[in-house]
């Protein structure tokens, strides 16, 4: 079998050349992680083909993916780039199976909640979620020693109701702010938190 095609980024990272029926995101350019530790446990929720935690490998030494739709791509472009990252086959849930579509490609997929993907990946210092709608699944307390958190806000139609107990814990404990205009504007995506922890 031939190798697959790469393609470079502008940085030195390579991502899979080979055509899919969704969207391969790869530059990330949405979310701020000039912060990021090397100490940091990082959990990227949605994490596609690998555009945030391969970059997010590069820093810290402890990452961990989780995406349900886009796996094989995911692992090829990890292995790509020697970048040592986990990765958790499943989405940001209830731990009820879902029914999850990116564009055209769809499948039934195994749900965790945070506190379980936490648990999973060892622990989560920085939060990076890009989850269609589920943050608003998150419980709060899950958030308690999360010091970072970059997260993709969803609102109708892409999702159901804004969780009004997520966003009071996160204007509690986090100073932040919502840059209420994302790299691409789709009707129901409100902004990008980004947070840390007061």
């Amino acid at each position: 079998m031939p190798p697959l095609p790469f393609f470079p980024d502008k940085t030195d990272i390579v991502f899979s050349a080979v055509p899919t029926s969704y969207r391969q995101i790869t530059r990330v350019t949405e979310y701020r992680f000039d912060d990021l530790r090397p100490e940091d446990r990082v959990l990227d929720i949605g994490a596609n083909v690998g555009g945030f935690c391969i970059r997010a490998a590069k820093i810290a030494g402890h990452v961990t993916a989780v995406e349900p739709v886009t796996v094989n791509p995911l692992r090829e472009n990890i292995q790509a780039n020697n970048a040592p990252v986990r990765v958790i086959e499943g989405a940001l849930g209830d731990g009820s199976p879902a029914d999850i579509s990116w564009d055209d490609c769809h499948v039934t997929s195994p749900t965790y909640t945070l506190k379980n993907l936490i648990a999973m990946s060892g622990g989560c210092d920085f939060l990076k979620c890009d989850c269609e709608g589920a943050e608003w699944l998150i419980n709060p307390r899950e958030l308690r020693n999360v010091r970072r958190i970059e997260m993709e806000i969803h609102l109708p139609p892409i999702s159901g109701p804004p969780a009004p107990a997520l966003l009071e814990y996160i204007g509690c404990f986090y100073d932040f702010e919502i840059e209420r205009k994302p790299c691409h504007v789709i009707l129901g995506v409100m902004g990008i938190l980004h947070a840390e922890r007061k």
